[in-house]
């Protein structure tokens, strides 16, 4: 849907409104950090132009810390303008510097594997509508002596060595691997320029050194003007980068991250940032925005913000069908009412609940003291006793009862709770 923008503007007691360009759009939703070029905002604002986001295949998926970068390029390309994401196949075999250590190498098996995955994704996500490139293609005949000559000799080794990424590294050693990646993915701007007629490229804050060598290959062997700007990194409100989940990724590939794990993760997010994400990664208007973070404002235990956000996050990856049954699976494994869900998606709802394997019969009282689902055949029998036992929303009272596959889900999985809080997963397989 296509939607115009405007600035209230109060001067001398009179109120104008001012169409928000392009560009102001994007720093309206915090979208702009670094920039290189002086007339960015009218290459923005004008005719239709050519721009680039990039990444290395260190996984078969994207996860959520790249959606932000993802959504900004569609942003772009619903703007007019003309998206190139390219997989870094020749980028990947050495890895982009890290704060702290060298990456691991990954197998080229591994890394073809990894491209062809994040293919599939950026198409889905585009519609196809985005030219996919991996720069293996272009450095795959590139003899070493010749790319030392054409490109080496234009960036003096202090300027490399002023790199915040390199410098960081100096302290505790990098490779000359690691030292050079800013040269080849310098090296990929400027051939997206001469072949692609491609003048801008778009990535995190992080890529801003890699960035600005690329930007003075094009001013030195081209003469000519290149453009850029960088999104800052997208952090949670303990600064930790969105996407993470005690340290795994939360991956866009739903059989990675499954859609309910998806919409968890969005659900729980802290009310100060709400407000900052709908403006980043959805496409509703601001107005719609403001008048989510209004409602949400009222009645912040209601979490209408984040499940908005999830809404628009989930139904954009995964699609609609998707994001109703995450919404579906959450409202039953939290109001307790199983009915209608397979044994699949209790299992996805319940990943992180401890899990306890029968075979064949045992009785009620042995499987709850056991399994230290209560802490002896005492308390065992006073839950029962008080109704707060039950398996598949069903109470037990009978610690004589025999439990078996035959009353599983789907013949394999039965949900215990005892009390309100407390609940395992019991497979029968």
């Amino acid at each position: 849907m296509v939607h115009e923008l405007f600035f209230v503007i109060i001067k001398g007691g009179n109120v104008y409104m001012k169409k928000m360009t392009n560009w102001e759009e994007l720093q309206w939703r915090g979208l702009v950090k670094d920039v290189a070029g002086d007339d960015i905002a009218d290459k923005i604002n004008g005719e239709p132009i050519t721009f680039y986001w990039g990444t290395d295949p260190t996984a078969d998926s994207l996860h959520l810390g790249h959606y932000s970068s993802l959504v900004t390029a569609m942003r772009l390309m619903k703007m007019g303008h003309h998206p190139i994401l390219l997989c870094g196949g020749a980028t990947g075999r050495i890895g982009d510097p890290r704060p702290t250590a060298e990456r691991e190498i990954i197998s080229i098996e591994t890394l073809n594997k990894n491209i062809e995955g994040i293919r599939n994704q950026i198409d889905t996500l585009f519609g196809g509508k985005a030219k996919l490139v991996n720069n293996y293609d272009w450095f795959k005949g590139y003899e070493f002596l010749d790319f030392l000559r054409d490109v080496g000799k234009y960036i003096n080794v202090n300027y490399m060595l002023s790199k915040d990424i390199i410098d960081r590294r100096l302290e505790t050693g990098i490779t000359y691997a690691e030292f050079s990646y800013m040269l080849i993915q310098g090296y990929d701007f400027l051939h997206m320029y001469r072949d692609m007629n491609c003048i801008m490229q778009v990535e995190g804050s992080d890529q801003w050194g890699n960035i600005t060598t690329g930007i003075d290959l094009i001013r030195k062997i081209e003469g000519k003007e290149a453009y850029a700007f960088t999104m800052p990194l997208i952090l949670d409100s303990t600064g930790k980068k969105f996407g993470k989940s005690e340290g795994n990724a939360l991956w866009l590939d739903k059989t990675k991250t499954s859609s309910y794990e998806l919409y968890q993760y969005l659900l729980n997010t802290e009310d100060s940032m709400v407000e900052h994400y709908l403006k980043v990664f959805t496409f509703l208007t601001p107005e719609e925005i403001m008048d989510v973070v209004e409602q949400h404002n009222k009645e912040p235990h209601l979490r209408i913000g984040q499940k908005k956000l999830a809404e628009c996050i989930i139904t954009d990856i995964h699609g609609k069908e998707d994001y109703d049954k995450a919404v579906s699976i959450s409202n039953a494994l939290f109001g307790g009412d199983l009915t209608g869900l397979t044994a699949d998606e209790i299992l996805i709802g319940m990943k992180m609940v401890p899990s306890i394997n029968i075979s064949g019969e045992i009785k009620l009282i042995d499987l709850l003291v056991d399994n230290g689902i209560c802490t002896s055949r005492r308390e065992a029998r006073e839950m029962l006793a008080a109704n707060a036992i039950s398996i598949n929303n069903e109470r037990y009272t009978d610690e004589n009862a025999v439990i078996d596959k035959s009353i599983a889900i789907d013949g394999k999985v039965l949900v215990i709770r005892k009390g309100k809080k407390k609940q395992s997963i019991v497979s029968s397989e």
